[in-house]
């Protein structure tokens, strides 16, 4: 299900760079949304440092590993209804409008962790941190892909990305930088309110994406973003295919902007391109969990204790180490994803993710006293080990492998799968799909590295990742350099068929099989 042939376009990073810098209007919007996914990186990351805090601060949180695992996932639970509520929402009232709201959010749940008095209020702050996270998670790609031209859409929607990651690398060195501030974990949760108000002024002086405004009626604005995005040249071109896209959806499904929410659920089920579509973002999204990538951004710090690296700063300082590969691989997704393509980048990230570790682990406040009295480094999560390094070495293969593919790929997938018409409400499910197989993943780690041992859990999500291959291979489509309109025409023509080939058609065969 390739789409077509597709030409490799070895200049399109170079494209990127240079259109960005004639019209930078382009990085104002890609950047000012990808805010959004700064402040996604960073509340999803902070946590795993912070944790080694409250664990500290509140005995009820370092006896329970179910306490501690609620307050990582709860943010989680909350980008569930963040992104169902946020799919409606890019529909009904627009993209930017959705950014605004979860900035909001975000900025209430900061407030409310930093000034947490139990790990109860912990908990609600978190729960107003995921549902920013959830409605950014999708508002923030789509909103780029609606407003960047197709043959660079894949490098600035890799921006979001980049920032995602680059959010995450920032949670570390807040962590760090304050260890030994007094009120540690409250410092780290906090600063997350800051970006939140950036984006938020930021999103305020920037128009609606072209092709909502398009939808709505509101053609004047449009056309007159379109003339900010485009070369002067290209611009009556693309307002052309605008009106087209948009006349043609509008004559095939009416309203069905304003229908009834489960009405439309129902439609797009029953109808045949978005199911398809549907089936390829959904796959994407809950394999991007599944493999396990948020046990190493949510527990990292613990998982180098568990590994054997003494201290809570220590384990802070080389999990920055795994944070930083996160960010290089999303620099390198923004080179090669329009240059190599979506499908590959999938299928090249999961044959690469492995994971080795190892663990024992031991804890209770007589021990902890002792040793502290001694002036002896306190394992918090685990023990000594010769071999620790080994468990090092395994998570950054990890992360060199899940990040330039894995790690973006499905939100730009997710971003240019679905016809306009449903592609709020598209995104959303398939955003609910990925936070709820995120929940699954915090929810349960910590429980399965005490019954099963690290070694063996992590085993099992090599076994789920072997299964991702197998399923994005067969089903997802390549949509690298193409119009929202050619993939919609795509997912038309072409049904899911099961191919063993690894590289795509010749011309000639695939045109054959049109």
């Amino acid at each position: 299900m390739e789409g077509g042939v597709h030409k490799p376009d070895k200049t399109a990073f170079k494209e990127c760079l240079n259109l960005s810098l004639k019209h930078p209007y382009i990085l104002r919007l890609a950047f000012s949304a990808g805010i959004g996914g700064l402040l996604f990186g960073y509340d999803t990351g902070v946590i795993s440092g912070a944790l080694l805090y409250i664990r500290d601060d509140f005995r009820s949180v370092d006896r329970k590993t179910v306490l501690q695992e609620t307050i990582v996932s709860m943010a989680v639970a909350g980008a569930i209804i963040g992104a169902g509520v946020g799919g409606w929402m890019n529909d009904k009232f627009g993209r930017r409008i959705s950014i605004l709201i979860a900035d909001v959010l975000f900025l209430i749940g900061a407030l409310v962790m930093a000034l947490a008095p139990t790990p109860e209020v912990i908990i609600i702050g978190r729960v107003f941190v995921g549902l920013g996270v959830g409605m950014a998670s999708m508002s923030a790609p789509l909103y780029i892909s609606e407003a960047s031209p197709a043959r660079i859409r894949g490098a600035l929607v890799s921006t979001n990305g980049l920032l995602i990651t680059g959010g995450q690398f920032l949670s570390y060195l807040i962590n760090l930088a304050f260890t030994k501030v007094p009120g540690t974990w409250r410092w780290m949760l906090g600063v997350a309110g800051v970006p939140a108000l950036l984006q938020f002024f930021f999103m305020w002086g920037l128009p609606e994406s072209p092709r909502w405004l398009y939808r709505k009626g509101r053609v004047a604005e449009a056309e007159d973003i379109l003339r900010k995005i485009y070369p002067a040249h290209e611009v009556e071109g693309e307002i052309d295919a605008l009106k087209t896209s948009v006349e043609n959806e509008i004559a095939e499904d009416g309203s069905i902007g304003e229908t009834n929410i489960f009405k439309k659920i129902y439609k797009a089920w029953t109808t045949v391109v978005v199911r398809r579509g549907l089936i390829v973002g959904i796959t994407c999204q809950v394999a991007q969990q599944l493999v396990g990538i948020n046990t190493v951004m949510y527990y990292s710090p613990t998982i180098v204790q568990l590994a054997g690296f003494a201290s809570n700063k220590t384990a802070l300082a080389l999990s920055l180490i795994t944070s930083g590969l996160n960010a290089i691989g999303s620099i390198v997704s923004i080179y090669f994803v329009d240059r190599t393509g979506r499908r590959k980048l999938l299928l090249y990230s999961l044959i690469g993710i492995v994971l080795l570790p190892g663990a024992c682990l031991a804890s209770n406040p007589t021990v902890r006293s002792a040793c502290r009295g001694e002036h002896r480094p306190w394992y918090t999560q685990g023990c000594p080990s010769r071999f620790g390094w080994l468990a090092l070495i395994g998570l950054a293969l990890y992360i060199i492998s899940y990040s330039p593919g894995m790690g973006t790929v499905p939100w730009i997938v997710n971003s240019e799968i679905y016809p306009l018409r449903f592609r709020g409400l598209c995104g959303g499910m398939a955003a609910v799909a990925n936070w709820v197989s995120n929940l699954i993943v915090t929810q349960t780690f910590l429980t399965l590295t005490e019954r099963l041992g690290t070694a063996y859990t992590f085993l099992l999500f090599c076994i789920v990742s072997l299964g991702a291959l197998i399923a994005i291979h067969f089903i997802v489509p390549e949509t690298k350099g193409l119009p929202f309109e050619e993939v919609e025409k795509m997912l038309e023509k072409r049904s899911f068929k099961f191919k063993f080939k690894f590289w795509k058609k010749s011309a000639a065969k695939d045109q054959t099989n049109k």
